[in-house]
Formats: structure tokens, sequence, C-alpha cells
């Protein structure tokens, strides 16, 4: 230090020497406004966040915001020292000048683009508010409105005009601004309704069958809506399709505590018949259906004897069969099973028949939403009522597949008949 001072006088004689002395005390005071604020500003700064109990400013110091807004020191202290600078040229402290300020226009844009990172942090932190009702996209927006501005008003500076004079030319840009940011305005009211009306939030199961998406959602952004897909896979969605195109939410179902049951049994219609009387008192043992049996018989009794007393033939008489039997056993059954919601519709029908038989349907909710126990109970109920088909009688309806015309032919050729000959 002490040569670079008795140098100086040496320099006298130099041409532009002191507009280089000029330049080098610009330069060695920038850095020394950077130090001070980085090298001591800021490690105050951070010890005493680290000793306060608040989280505001924890998330500002983890954001980088005050690092971000040191940088504003030098560059002010270049723009205001640029002047004091002997035998500069005009135009060199002027362009200076200029970066300088725009330098600092956005570095305070990028400062408070962090600011609004830190408020989505702090709001984050009540995990049921933020996934009730995301910001993240209204922070997008207002982070995308501050760099605007910021542009505008760096470009003003570079120039050196009136950020008016570039404002009032961003009329006749409206309707080109407008193309460009067609999909960011899109997503900025789909953003709006499904906030408003409280259609969809983070941690939802939803279905979109257009778009493939079939999960979870992991994140609601301003242009964009991420699912995780059940195999692993990111479905990501433009928010304002969720608006324009239908959706299924989950939602409902897993607030409700109960998950749908809902499917068939196809019976083979050539099984289904009348039951005998010993048929029918057999089945009295068991315990689930004997008091829909001794109903039914005083019902039909009764039924048949008025037929009886009018003369009429005996086909008109009423007779209980097996599949309605069945049917009654199935609602019992679900009546008693602990792991089936008494409080929501339960019900057993019998839907039109068809090529594939007469379909059984099972309608009722589980106790559960959780995916793998739900599939668990439906799996348990379905294997009873596979096995306790037959004691009533009934078979299920199944295609003919190769064990079954390997057995064909294996009768056909026991009872000593040949296959015909082409």
């Amino acid at each position: 230090m002490q040569r670079l001072i008795d140098a100086i006088p040496a320099l006298a004689g130099v041409p532009y020497a002191d507009t280089l002395l000029g330049l080098l005390a610009l330069i060695l005071g920038a850095a020394l406004a950077n130090w001070i604020v980085r090298g001591v500003l800021l490690r105050i700064v951070r010890r005493v966040v680290q000793a306060s109990s608040m989280h505001w400013d924890d998330a500002l110091l983890a954001r980088g915001v005050l690092s971000r807004l040191a940088h504003v020191v030098p560059a002010l202290v270049i723009s205001s020292g640029i002047a004091l600078v002997p035998d500069l040229p005009e135009a060199a402290v002027l362009v200076v000048r200029n970066v300088a300020r725009a330098y600092v226009v956005l570095t305070v844009a990028l400062a408070l683009g962090n600011l609004f990172n830190a408020l989505g942090d702090l709001y984050a932190r009540d995990a049921a508010r933020a996934r009730a009702r995301p910001i993240k996209g209204y922070l997008q927006v207002a982070k995308l409105v501050v760099f605007l501005i910021a542009a505008v008003l760096a470009i003003a500076a570079l120039i050196d005009r009136s950020p008016l004079i570039l404002l009032s030319g961003l009329g006749a840009m409206t309707a080109v601004l407008l193309l460009v940011f067609k999909d960011t305005i899109l997503s900025l009211v789909a953003s709006v309704q499904l906030s408003g009306n409280d259609m969809l939030r983070v941690g939802d199961w939803i279905e979109m069958p257009a778009l493939d998406a079939d999960g979870d959602v992991i994140d609601i952004a301003l242009n964009t809506v991420k699912v995780q897909n059940w195999d692993k896979t990111i479905t990501t969605i433009p928010t304002y399709r969720l608006i324009s195109e239908s959706f299924k939410n989950w939602r409902g179902m897993e607030e409700s505590g109960g998950r749908r049951i809902k499917r068939a049994l196809l019976i083979d219609q050539s099984s289904v018949r009348f039951l005998e009387p010993a048929e029918r008192d057999a089945l009295r043992r068991i315990a689930l259906i004997d008091g829909y049996l001794d109903a039914k018989r005083r019902e039909l009794e009764e039924w048949n004897a008025q037929l009886e007393a009018a003369g009429k033939d005996p086909v008109n008489t009423r007779r209980v069969t097996n599949l309605g039997t069945f049917r009654a056993y199935v609602e019992a059954y679900l009546r008693a099973h602990p792991q089936v919601r008494q409080d929501m519709t339960l019900m057993v029908r019998q839907l039109e028949p068809g090529a594939t038989g007469v379909p059984l349907q099972v309608y009722c909710f589980t106790a559960t939403t959780a995916w793998t126990v739900y599939e668990g109970i439906q799996s348990d109920i379905f294997d009873h009522l596979l096995a306790v088909l037959p004691e009533f009688g009934l078979r299920l309806f199944q295609a003919p597949g190769g064990a079954d015309v390997a057995a064909a032919l294996a009768r056909r050729q026991g009872h000593g008949t040949q296959p015909d000959v082409a």
C-alpha cells in the first residue's frame, strides 16, 4: 500500500493519470462498500437471525433476500461516484451510470422475487392451509409483474429516457402481449377459479383420462399442475385445461371415509331354478338366512292358500328360487360384515340378463379408503361369495376354455362316439 502511495507523485506527468487514479479510487471504494455490507453487516445479521426465535427472518436469510440486496450498495457507489472521476468523457460517464442504475433495478427485482419465494415458504409451514389454498400461482404472477416493471425501468435507464415513454408505446403492443401471454392469462384465471371454488388441492387424487393423469397432485403452479401417477410417472397439466375440461377428484371419497364396491357376479342362467322343500330346509343351517327363509315360507304359504281358495291352477303358485335366496344371503352377509359401512348405500341387485348370464351386482362401501386395505376387503368378500355359490345350486358363467373343450371330448369318447370326419 505504501508503494502505491509513493508511486502516485511519479504519475503526475503521465497522460490520463488523474482519470486512472480516479477510476482506481472508485473501484476500491465500491469494493470497500461491498466488503463492509457483505463481510460485516451480513455476518452480524446472520448471527442475529440465528439467535432469533422467529421464523420469517430465517426464510428471508435462506432465500438470499438480504445477500441479493447487498449487491445494490457497490452499484450505487459506482453510479454516484463515476461523475467525480476527472477528465472522463461525458459519454463514458453516462454509459457507466445508466448500466449501474439498470443493474440496481434488476438486483432489486431479483431480491423481490426471492422475497416472494420466502413468503411462499412461510405460508407452506401451515401444511393444511397450504394444501387447501395454495398461493404459488399468485406469487408467480406477482414475480412476473415485478420483472416486467423492472424490465421497463432497466431499459429506460439504459437509454436514459423516462419510463413513461416506454409505457406509452406498450399500448400499441397490447395485442402482441395478449398473444404472447395468452396461456399465462388463462392460467391465472383458472388458478383463481380452482382456488376460489376449492376444486383442487395439493395431495388430491385426481383422474383425467384425456391427459393420462391418474394420481396425486404434488404441485399447483401458475401455468401447470403436476400429478404423480400411480406408476410414479409425472404428468404435467396446463392449469387452464382443468377448467375447460372435466376431471375427477377423489377427495370427496377420502373425506367420506368409505370407498365403493361395485362388482357383479355373472350367474349362469341355466342354473337358476326353484328350490325344493328339502333343499330349502337344508339351507336353514346357514344362520344368515334362516330368518329370511322362515319369513319367505310364511309369505308364500299365505299367498298360495289364497290362490287355492280362489280355485286357481297350481301353476300360479309362488316358490322360492335359489337365485333369490342367494341374493338374500349376500345382503345379509354384507350387513354382518365389520368392514362394510352400514350407514351408506348397501344393496344387492339383479341387472338385465345378457349373453354372459345374469349379473348379480354387489353395491356397498367399505369402512376404509386406504387402497390396499380396500382391495383386500373387496377380494375377501368375493372369495367367499364364489366359494359359497355352489351351496345354492348356482354356477358362474364362464366362456369355455381349452380344459373345457378337452373334458367334453373326453366325455364324448368315453361314451363310444367318434368325432365327425370331414
